[in-house]
């Protein structure tokens, strides 16, 4: 059973003399900005407990992004039943978000930190700048550019102009209200995600009604799928609702403030609840749309059948739920680009990764279609993240979840996790040997050899994380660390 039961020698780092983590007068508070970049959090400065995690993952699951995946399963030629199987497999993979968050606690670290135990402390510099920064930026500007066109349509029914200079504006005024949130951090998500989640559920209500009333529940397409095209289609469907839950390798950074002795049942359930239940709703919702509406442009489709004096909540909801996600994802990028090591406040950190996103975002709305190549780009991501996540998840069984976090600060040759020349090979050569695996498997922008093999099915996914996970578990074993966290030592 993975415990977060403490062991008094856990602060010692092996071979060193007993370190205590800093105290401070008192924990960050809502309207004061955190204080704690990835360094740990002091036990005194741990409180709350896991159900708060429920909140901090619905508000960022109920979006627009959830709508447009329903959709995009029943235009892909899958009937509603089928596509509505398809959302609740491929959100299953929250469990996983949710066992990756009960490392925050037993470390007192975040994600970013807690991976030095995975691929060494120099492996994970590049771990972080790849898996953490540069992924985290491409979906931070995504999300933006899709909350900017919701926002500009919104000052259209107002009855302006939607020029350039409105456009930057929109952009420059959304990321600024993001940041914000992933600038005061911490305190501010758990005090605001409640009543965000609450507004956006009562939008989305709306959109139930209206969606139900239009929705055709026998729905089925006029060419039914059979055969391998089927698979391949609902394998599709699945990857593409998982890359949600494979996102966020990061969940840790949301739980690191709660205290060491809390439930790691409790802590992965509400983390995985908070963002299953939303997900699988909203993505219905957008299932049963597609029966009654072209998909392919959702907002205007959506548009025609909602009340006409709700059409203007419902643009501010999309963009409220991507302020949501985005703030989430600022928060993290901010944390990882401290873990590769640029040594500026998290503050700091956070302001770049949002800098960065928005020049992004304008270049791609104003002078090309950046984002459509970045998002082709980010439809290969699981094969990257889905080996992540398993070599992570694959850690935190192996060390039954007992984490030295003073240790993991350690970024010195004396340190546990230095690894050779601060590099854990086991946890490179699984990571190499998932995605290789995947990139053959894999059936998006290319068809890789074993996909063609199988008639373009594309299992990338459950064998990338499968062999990734695979050799972690066989190569780390017998690890020192691994070995001295199993015994308690």
């Amino acid at each position: 059973m993975v415990s977060t039961t403490p062991d008094p020698r856990q602060a010692a780092a092996p071979g060193g003399p007993v370190r205590r983590p800093r105290q401070t007068a008192a924990p960050d508070g809502p309207v004061r900005i955190e204080a704690h970049g990835i360094d740990l959090i002091p036990d005194g400065e741990r409180r709350g407990h896991p159900r708060e995690l429920f909140s901090v993952w619905a508000a960022a699951n109920v979006n627009y992004l959830s709508l447009v995946i329903g959709g995009a399963l029943v235009l892909m030629g899958l009937s509603l039943w089928q596509a509505v199987a398809v959302i609740v497999v491929g959100n299953l993979f929250w469990l996983l978000t949710g066992l990756l968050a009960i490392s925050g606690p037993a470390a007192g670290a975040p994600s970013e930190v807690i991976t030095r135990a995975v691929y060494g402390v120099r492996g994970n510099r590049v771990n972080n700048a790849v898996t953490g920064w540069l992924i985290s930026v491409c979906y931070f500007a995504l999300n933006l550019a899709a909350a900017a066109t919701a926002a500009s349509a919104l000052v259209g029914k107002a009855g302006l102009p939607v020029g350039t200079g409105v456009q930057v504006a929109v952009v420059v005024l959304i990321a600024a209200l993001t940041l914000l949130i992933g600038v005061y951090g911490h305190a501010l998500i758990l005090r605001l995600y409640l009543p965000i989640t609450l507004v956006l559920t009562a939008a989305f209500a709306v959109v139930a009604v209206a969606v139900v009333d239009h929705a055709d529940f026998g729905h089925t397409p006029v060419a039914p799928l059979t055969g391998s095209d089927l698979w391949a289609t609902v394998l599709a469907g699945i990857t593409l609702t998982a890359s949600g839950p494979l996102s966020y390798t990061t969940s840790a950074d949301f739980s690191r403030y709660l205290p060491r002795t809390a439930c790691a049942k409790a802590i992965a359930g509400w983390t995985a609840f908070g963002a299953f239940l939303p997900s699988v709703v909203v993505c219905s919702l957008g299932a049963l749309a597609a029966t009654a509406v072209d998909m392919t442009d959702p907002q205007t489709a959506l548009g025609g059948i909602l009340p006409g004096w709700f059409e203007p909540l419902f643009l501010l909801a999309l963009v409220l739920g991507t302020i949501a996600i985005n703030a989430l994802t600022a928060y993290s990028a901010g944390l990882a680009l401290q873990a590769v090591g640029l040594r500026v406040r998290r503050t700091v950190s956070v302001l770049a990764d949002g800098a960065v996103a928005v020049a992004l975002t304008l270049y791609a709305l104003l002078v090309s279609d950046f984002l459509d190549t970045v998002s082709d780009v980010l439809q290969l991501t699981v094969v990257l993240l889905g080996p992540a996540t398993a070599v992570y998840a694959a850690d935190i069984l192996l060390r039954r979840n007992r984490y030295d976090g003073p240790a993991l600060t350690d970024e010195t040759p004396r340190g546990p996790f230095w690894y050779t020349g601060g590099v854990n090979w086991a946890g490179a050569a699984a990571l190499a040997a998932g995605v290789t695996v995947a990139a053959l498997c894999v059936n998006t922008l290319y068809t890789g050899p074993i996909a063609a093999a199988l008639d373009g099915i594309d299992i990338a996914l459950p064998a990338g994380i499968g062999v990734a996970g695979t050799v972690y578990a066989v190569l780390m074993r017998r690890s020192p660390t691994v070995l001295a966290a199993r015994s308690g030592l």
